[in-house]
Parts: structure tokens; C-alpha cells; sequence
């Protein structure tokens, strides 16, 4: 999430009541969680184990719950409770307004774009032109589509981020300010959901087709040019290249990359990265030729068995 204007250090401090380590006038233009930092972001940190990823982000501020040695041209707010308090940042600087009628008074909606009734569009949600969005899609603050979209009924565009910090107590869910973003010519089947992004953008590339009932998590970055078939389920900051298929009911693990051109049949998981441009089955996925020989196999075992017992 950019700042519009920035901030100083001094200021965001002062809003969490925090110490701070640098100059008082260092600016932040930006507040984002790890996975989408970039140079002026202020990011947060609460476990040990990812002192050093924070610290050696391209973030330039990070709210940390320990005292440490600030690296060179950064600078470090010093809290009890990280969390807690980028959760209160984000609040603070992307408020949220309910809304009052089913199209916002600050919903831009481009020319020829066509839509159905019971349609919702949220606050400064970008519609580009000639997009057809059918009955009852939900279309929440701040999503951004392109030119030639075409969403069915049911789909919601910009859910809150399922991201929570388990406490004693129970669980404090991470605020969600980020958007969903949907580029040209794409097409979106009937009861989609596309998470927005923590801080960031989730992103369907031009000229991806989705069929119905697929979700999409927070953070994912889809390319240009792919396939989805139903109920095809992708967690948190996944990036799936260009022309990439996935077939009905594969299910993707969150942080991961899936590259160009690959091809997951259905029923497939997908837990860890794959190389583009290969077709691949099973949970675990494999190679698909390698996968069907194995189950031929498994189905040969009770004659194998019986050859080798005469």
C-alpha cells in the first residue's frame, strides 16, 4: 500500500507510541508485509527466525520487537508487538467506509461496460470499458479491472486475505489493505473468489480464463494466457507464469511458483515449485508419464506378487 502524501518516521512513531532508530525526517511511502516490499516501505517483523529476511529486505523502515544493529540507509521502530501495531497503520491509512448504494459515487466504470443488476461495486473500484459483469457480483473498495472482462454471477473480487496470528486467546486477524487487479480481456466464471492482496496486488494476467468455482488467494500473481478449470484452489503468494493450465480440482500450496507453459491434470497437488513447460500429475505432482507408469505398476503388485510366490 503506497502513502499519499508520505510520512516521516517521527509521525508514523508517534502514532503507535514507539521508539525509533534513525532520523527523525526519514520518510515512508509505503506500508507492506514481507513478500511485497519495495524500497521507502515500512514492513513489520515478530519472530526471530525472520530477523535477517526483514533487515535485509529492500523495506527501508521495520517495525521489529527487538532491539538490533539498524543496517545502513534504513530505519527501525521498536515495538512490543509488531503486529498489533502494522495492523493499526493499515487501519489507520486505508479506512474503511461502508457503503450506502450498490455502486459507489467513486467507482470509475469505463464506456459499453454492461452491468447486470444486483451488481456491487465498492469504493474507487476501476472499471475499464466494454466489461460485462453479470448478477450479483461483489466487486470490493479499491479493485482495479481492465477493458473486455467478463465476470459471471456470484464471483466476489477482493476478500479479505486469510491471514491470522495465533495468540493465547484465540486468533487476531492481519488487516487486509491491498487490492485485486484484473487486466484486459480476461474471463471469470460464476462464484469465483479472488482474495486481495495483504498489502499488495493479487493479479489476473491478460487474457487468463477461469472457470466456475475457482479461489484465488491473497498475493497470487497469475500471467498472461491461462487455463483454469473448476474448483482449482491456489493459496497465498503463488506465482503462476504465462500459459500455465490447471485442470479441475488441483489444489496449489501457498509461496510457490508454477512455471510457463506447465500443464497439472486434474485432482493434482501442487506443494512445492514446478518447472514450466511439463505436464505433471498426482499429490505430490510429477511428471505425468513418470506418475501414470508408477500407478501401472501399483496395479500389476498382486500379480507380481503371485509370480514371484510360484
Amino acid at each position: 500500500m503506497q502513502l499519499a502524501p508520505s510520512q516521516t518516521l517521527q509521525k508514523i512513531a508517534q502514532l503507535i507510541n514507539a521508539k525509533y532508530v534513525g532520523s527523525a525526517d526519514f520518510e515512508i511511502t509505503g506500508i507492506n508485509e514481507i513478500h511485497m516490499v519495495e524500497k521507502g516501505d515500512l514492513t513489520f517483523v515478530d519472530h526471530p527466525k525472520y530477523y535477517d529476511k526483514a533487515l535485509q529486505s529492500k523495506a527501508t523502515t521495520i517495525l521489529i520487537n527487538k532491539e538490533v544493529e539498524c543496517p545502513e540507509g534504513k530505519s527501525l521502530i521498536l515495538s512490543d508487538d509488531p503486529f498489533r501495531d502494522y495492523v493499526y497503520l493499515c487501519k489507520h491509512f486505508r479506512t474503511f467506509t461502508a457503503a450506502t448504494q450498490f455502486i459507489s459515487n467513486t467507482a470509475r466504470i469505463g464506456a459499453g461496460t454492461i452491468l447486470q443488476p444486483g451488481v456491487f461495486v465498492g469504493e474507487e473500484v476501476q472499471i475499464g470499458k466494454n466489461c460485462l459483469i453479470h448478477s450479483n457480483v461483489s466487486i470490493y473498495d479499491h479493485t482495479v479491472i481492465g477493458d473486455n472482462v467478463v465476470i459471471h454471477a456470484g464471483t466476489v473480487l477482493g476478500a479479505d486475505a486469510f491471514y491470522f496470528k495465533k495468540r493465547p486467546t484465540g486468533f487476531d486477524k492481519m488487516y487486509s489493505c491491498g487490492r485485486v487487479v484484473i487486466e484486459d480481456d480476461v474471463e471469470i466464471g460464476a462464484l469465483c473468489t479472488i482474495d486481495k492482496g495483504v498489502s499488495g496486488d493479487t493479479r489476473i494476467g491478460k487474457g487468463s480464463k477461469l472457470d466456475n468455482q475457482i479461489h484465488i488467494g491473497h498475493d497470487t500473481i497469475v500471467g498472461k494466457n491461462c487455463l483454469m478449470a473448476a474448483q482449482v484452489g491456489v493459496a497465498g503468494v503463488v506465482v503462476i507464469e504465462d500459459e500455465v493450465t490447471l485442470w479441475g480440482q488441483v489444489g496449489v500450496q501457498k509461496d510457490l511458483t508454477i512455471g510457463k507453459g506447465a500443464v497439472v491434470l486434474g485432482q493434482s497437488g501442487v506443494g512445492k515449485s514446478i518447472e514450466g513447460n511439463k505436464t505433471y500429475f498426482g499429490s505430490p505432482v510429477q511428471d505425468a508419464r513418470n506418475k501414470m507408469k508408477e500407478i501401472a505398476y501399483l496395479k500389476r503388485i498382486n500379480e507380481l506378487f503371485e509370480n514371484e510366490n510360484q
